[in-house]
C-alpha cells in the first residue's frame, strides 16, 4: 500500500535534483558567456587622469574588435578609444589607454604636448591642464605600421606609452573599455569622442 507514496516521492526527489542540474548548467553557461564577451581591469597608476583613477574597476568588451573567420569582423579600433592590452614588453601585463592613431598615419608630438594626425592638431576635450602643462614628456613624429596602434595615456606627463616603445599591434588588444562599475560614484559608460579635425 506505501509503493505509490514512495514512487511519488522519489519522483519529486528526482524532479529537484533536475532543476538544480539545470539551474547549474544554465549558470556554468552564462559565466562562459560573459567572461567570453568581456573582461575585467583594475586601473593602476595615474596614467589615465583625470578620466580614469586608481583601484577603478572596468568591464572590457572583447567583442568590439572581435573577428569571425576571415569574413567576418565586429568593429575596428577607433581614434578615442580607451582600450586594454598587455604590455608589449611583458604581455602578462595588462595596461590602459587612449587610441591616438590609426594604421597609416603620421603622429606628430611637439614641445608643447600638442598632437598632430597627418599635420592636423588633433582637439582632446578630456584632457586636463594639470596633466598636460607644462609638458614633460616626449616630442617626435611617428607613422603607424598597418595592423597597429598609436595610443597615449590621458594623464600625458606621466604615462608608459607609445611615444616610449612605440605604436601598439593589435595582437595585443584585449578589448574596449565599455563600463565603469566600481567605486559607485564612478559608474558610467565610458564616452567616446569623435575627432573630425583629424580626420
Amino acid at each position: 500500500m506505501n509503493a505509490p507514496a514512495e514512487e511519488s516521492g522519489k519522483t519529486r526527489i528526482g524532479s529537484i535534483l533536475y532543476e538544480i542540474l539545470e539551474t547549474v548548467l544554465l549558470a556554468v553557461v552564462i559565466w562562459l558567456v560573459v567572461n567570453f564577451a568581456t573582461a575585467r581591469y583594475v586601473v593602476e597608476g595615474e596614467s589615465m587622469e583625470p578620466n580614469l583613477h586608481t583601484g577603478q574597476f572596468l568591464i572590457v568588451s572583447r567583442l568590439s574588435y572581435m573577428e569571425i573567420g576571415d569574413a567576418i569582423k565586429l568593429g575596428s579600433p577607433e581614434r578615442g578609444d580607451i582600450v586594454v592590452f598587455d604590455f608589449p614588453g611583458n604581455p602578462s601585463d595588462d595596461y590602459v589607454k587612449r587610441i591616438i592613431g590609426l594604421p597609416g598615419e603620421t603622429i606628430e608630438i611637439n614641445q608643447e604636448g600638442q598632437v598632430f594626425v597627418n599635420g592636423v592638431m588633433l582637439e582632446e576635450p578630456y584632457l586636463s591642464a594639470e596633466q598636460t602643462v607644462p609638458y614633460r614628456g616626449r616630442s617626435g613624429t611617428w607613422t603607424v605600421p598597418e595592423g597597429s596602434y598609436f595610443v597615449l595615456g590621458d594623464n600625458r606627463n606621466s604615462s608608459s606609452d607609445s611615444r616610449s616603445w612605440g605604436p601598439l599591434e593589435e595582437q595585443y588588444l584585449v578589448g574596449k573599455a565599455w563600463v565603469s562599475y566600481w567605486p559607485p560614484r564612478y559608474w558610467r559608460v565610458i564616452p567616446h569622442y569623435e575627432y573630425v579635425s583629424a580626420e
